[in-house]
């Protein structure tokens, strides 16, 4: 493979695979081969990095990049690709990064020399530049029908006005596009609020049960990486594979976000996805503190649901989550429902942030509304055992366990209940009655907003 995006032609390299380990000195030589490759003398380079949500050796990552980087670049900066998540304050960046802890160095200046890190200031319209437009027939032809308006493309300034933006991180089965990682961290990761709304919804037409875990361009991706092409910046990345809940590299892909998320997705496909004979009754879903909130934890139910009975339930076990979302308060109004729910009082909801109103969906699962009756019917049950209270659980259409009274190793021996530790990365989903493994349908009939 040969990527030539930018003034330099970049072959896709890929380390590691399937259950390997890659040690740190064949990361080394890997990113030092990249970055010879790839002409980046005397250039503002920015590294697009996630927050603190996903499973990543990032200390390693960056280190084995800045080893290479600065002696070369002009100035060298990370942006954390939150997306629309929460600002990241100064001492949880230190813990990202690896500093300040024991045994660690005392600050980022002494672990990174010149390096600056910053958040994503999505909130900040000075901090975000258009790029271009995707006309309402393009986006129409690429969601499959699902949706049909313009589509301004607004990213991050530091990315913008850069040379060289290399996305770096882990690539893992995702509810809103079908495999996480590459261009996605330029989009969401790194835009405005608008067009991940826009991605967010056309993903939750489709629904997270059908897209999540698919390797190849979902209309989702096609969004993506058609945005993602009108930033002026030359585009590379380093992906990789991460065993999940460790810091264990499995493989690491360098070139351009197209061929090497392509290369680490078909890697993660087969160890980050669980295939079962038959779906389980009841699980129990160990969120890590990684997982802050309910945005974020919800991804306990997102990679279960599609493995779970009709009529068997998800229980998000997070004692040391206290509130639904930190940023995004609507979701407290409209409660977590089923994507026909929105789509059939669509004149009632089209005014909520659509990335809302998918995340609402993604969790609440599969189900049926009924206009006439004003009846939802939801095809598993969903219950938090956090500190969220029960009369908020009830105002937001989810079931309330109270956490001090779950007992995970009883509840272990249970028959009939799934305990699933480090929950959030790994996708499980039952093999069908006839064949081998499917990957999911991305092209099944859905409901469709079009409001051009």
């Amino acid at each position: 493979m040969s990527a030539t995006t930018g003034p330099t032609a970049l072959p896709c390299r890929l380390i590691g695979g399937p259950h390997a380990r890659v040690l740190d000195d064949d990361l080394d030589d890997l990113v030092r081969s990249a970055v010879a490759d790839a002409g980046l003398h005397g250039q503002d380079v920015v590294l697009v990095i996630p927050d603190g949500t996903r499973s990543c050796p990032l200390p390693l990552l960056v280190g084995t990049l800045h080893r290479h980087l600065s002696p070369v670049v002009r100035s060298l900066t990370a942006v954390i690709a939150l997306g629309t998540h929460s600002y990241m304050e100064a001492h949880e960046i230190d813990q990202l990064l690896g500093v300040g802890g024991e045994g660690q160095p005392a600050s980022l200046a002494e672990a990174y020399p010149g390096l600056s890190v910053v958040n994503h200031e999505w909130a900040d319209p000075s901090m975000l530049v258009e790029v271009g437009t995707i006309p309402a027939a393009r986006i129409r032809e690429l969601s499959e029908g699902r949706l049909d308006r313009d589509a301004p493309i607004v990213i991050n300034r530091r990315v913008v006005e850069a040379d060289t933006a290399i996305v770096v991180g882990p690539v893992f089965p995702h509810e809103v596009v079908g495999m996480s990682g590459g261009n996605k961290y330029f989009i969401p990761g790194v835009a405005s609020q608008e067009f991940i709304d826009m991605t967010h919804w056309v993903g939750a037409l489709i629904t997270s049960t059908e897209i999540i875990g698919t390797t190849g361009i979902t209309p989702v991706r096609a969004m993506i990486d058609e945005g993602s092409r009108m930033i002026p910046t030359r585009r590379l990345a380093l992906c990789c594979v991460v065993r999940s809940g460790t810091g264990d590299l499995e493989a690491a892909a360098f070139g351009t976000p197209e061929e090497a998320w392509a290369a680490a997705a078909s890697i993660a496909s087969q160890t980050h996805v669980e295939w079962l004979d038959a779906p389980m009754q009841r699980v129990i879903a160990v969120m890590p503190t990684r997982y802050d909130d309910i945005w974020t934890a919800a991804k306990g139910g997102y990679k279960t649901e599609p493995a779970i009975a009709d009529g068997g339930e998800v229980v998000i076990y997070a004692p040391h989550v206290s509130e639904v979302s930190e940023v995004h308060h609507e979701i407290y109004d409209i409660g977590y429902h089923c994507r026909d729910y929105f789509v059939k009082q669509w004149a009632d909801f089209q005014h909520i942030h659509w990335g809302v109103l998918a995340h609402s969906t993604h969790l609440r699962g599969q189900g049926t509304y009924d206009p006439e009756t004003g009846q939802e019917q939801l095809r598993i049950r969903v219950t938090l055992a956090t500190q969220i209270p029960e009369s908020v659980c009830t105002r937001i259409n989810l079931g309330y366990l109270d956490p001090d009274t779950v007992d995970l190793q009883a509840l272990s021996e249970e028959p009939g209940t799934t305990v699933i530790p480090n929950a959030g990365e790994v996708l499980y989903r039952v093999r069908p009655a006839a064949g081998g493994p499917v990957e999911p349908r991305t092209t099944s009939s859905t409901g469709s907003t079009d409001d051009s």
